[in-house]
């Protein structure tokens, strides 16, 4: 998938409206109960779409305190320790070559963590195939964010928490 790519019908979960900040950080904040080590999340959209702010309300539901979640800009990579499995947040806006991806260790957060990436398409084909993706369009009215992802796991999960076939 790029920012521009057409969706399969059957990849597609749901599409919902964001009308705000706290709407867009809500729907991270939903996400969070149902993650799992091994999860990877792909945010897709243009510089000031809100995929951090999507990020930041994951982060913060997960870690169940109101921390501080700074963008991984420079760092490419911010790491927190849950109980259950490591969460990498990662924004790989700044990397130069999708090799270099490597150095960063991701190998063993798909399999060891949970991944949610900013800027995918920078990992070119070292990008997973079995991955939520989440695209954010800006709107007039805001955001429009739509869940898409391979027939299976993350539909029946979404399905849990209300989100399968949603549209707003």
């Amino acid at each position: 998938m790029t920012d521009n790519q057409a969706i399969p019908d059957e990849d597609r979960i749901a599409s919902l409206a964001l009308p705000d900040v706290e709407a867009t950080r809500g729907l991270g904040a939903r996400l969070a109960p149902i993650l799992r080590s091994g999860d990877i999340i792909a945010l897709w959209g243009d510089l000031g779409a809100g995929k951090s702010t999507l990020a930041r309300g994951l982060v913060q539901a997960a870690m169940g305190d109101d921390i501080e979640v700074p963008s991984p800009t420079f760092t490419l990579v911010q790491i927190y320790e849950l109980p259950d499995y490591d969460l990498w947040h990662m924004d790989l806006y700044r990397l130069d070559d999708a090799e270099d991806v490597f150095e960063l260790g991701v190998e063993d957060a798909f399999v060891e963590a949970v991944s949610l990436i900013e800027w995918p398409d920078r990992m070119g084909g070292h990008l997973p195939l079995h991955r939520l993706d989440i695209r954010i369009d800006q709107t007039d009215g805001g955001r429009q964010a739509t869940l898409s992802a391979p027939p299976g796991e993350w539909h029946k999960r979404l399905a849990e928490i209300g989100l399968q076939g949603a549209s707003a």
